[in-house]
């Protein structure tokens, strides 16, 4: 690829995505715009690049950016965080939120609709401990091609055998096939939008709960920045930020503090992120109610 290709390409998926590469991944470009050259009828990189210059076509600047964009999921991604949701966060959100009866969670960057589902596991598990809650799981995600996937439910054994407890198979899924599809009650819990994280957050209202894992290490440090503010608009004081385990907001932004204890999970800073719901709890050490583990922030 020539090098003002590279320059091209580089900016352009840049400013509609966010997604920074740098002259190290020429091979991620070449692999995945190939097929996209090919399903356009185009006979190389060079033609299309030619194309995206000229905007003949405006599809393919959508499908060139979401086939850069588009990240491998699976169920229970790096358990941890699921755990200290299920155990710790879930409960005492729910303690907060338990005269509305409301809760709201946002997966950004839902992919093919593995951790929503995931998340809305843990959720149903917990029904009888919320009756009467209104809970939505929302889902978003700038592939359209990835979203159409995640709300038919529809994985393959290879994706179900990534993380996904055999318990969790045989209760949620039913097999079809070679494949797997998701219990629709399940399905029906998690509402999927196409939205790109650099665009104005408003539209999506508040979340007490925000899985953002895994999205950041893609972006420069003005877009980490960027996007932290605007999450950090859309939660209440006690809300809580999931980042995935190799992201920070530290020295990016200053809207968030880590929460002591566990790694890559923040509350708001200028807010009462002591807990979910506010309040002081008893130190990390003493646990919380019934020996749950406490969230406070490290200052």
């Amino acid at each position: 690829m020539k090098p003002t290709d590279f320059e091209f390409m580089a900016a352009l998926l840049k400013s509609e995505s966010g997604l920074v590469i740098g002259p190290d991944k020429v091979y991620l470009l070449e692999s995945r715009l190939m097929p996209v050259a090919r399903k356009k009828g185009l006979k190389d990189l060079e033609e299309l690049i030619a194309s995206l210059r000229n905007r003949r076509d405006p599809r393919l600047l959508k499908e060139v950016t979401e086939a850069m964009t588009t990240n491998e999921s699976f169920f229970f991604r790096d358990i941890k965080p699921f755990d200290l949701f299920r155990d710790t966060v879930l409960p005492q959100v729910v303690e907060a939120r338990a005269a509305k009866k409301s809760l709201r969670i946002w997966c950004a960057a839902a992919s093919s609709g593995q951790e929503p589902y995931s998340l809305a596991m843990i959720v149903k598990e917990a029904s009888a401990k919320v009756p009467g809650w209104r809970i939505e799981i929302v889902g978003t995600d700038i592939s359209t091609e990835m979203l159409e996937k995640a709300k038919a439910g529809l994985y393959s054994q290879f994706e179900v055998q990534r993380g996904l407890p055999i318990q969790m198979l045989v209760r949620y899924f039913k097999k079809e096939e070679d494949s797997w599809r998701i219990d629709p009650a399940l399905r029906a819990m998690v509402q999927y939008r196409e939205f790109n994280l650099l665009h104005d957050l408003k539209a999506l209202g508040q979340f007490d709960v925000v899985f953002c894992r895994n999205v950041l290490i893609y972006f420069d440090q003005p877009t980490k920045a960027k996007v932290l503010e605007g999450i950090s608009r859309q939660m209440p004081n006690d809300g809580v930020l999931f980042l995935g385990g190799a992201e920070t907001v530290l020295g990016i932004s200053d809207r968030f503090k880590p929460l002591a204890g566990f790694r890559g999970v923040y509350g708001l800073s200028d807010g009462d992120a002591r807990t979910p719901g506010g309040g002081t709890p008893p130190p990390p050490s003493a646990g919380g109610p019934s020996g749950r583990p406490t969230l406070s922030p490290r200052g």
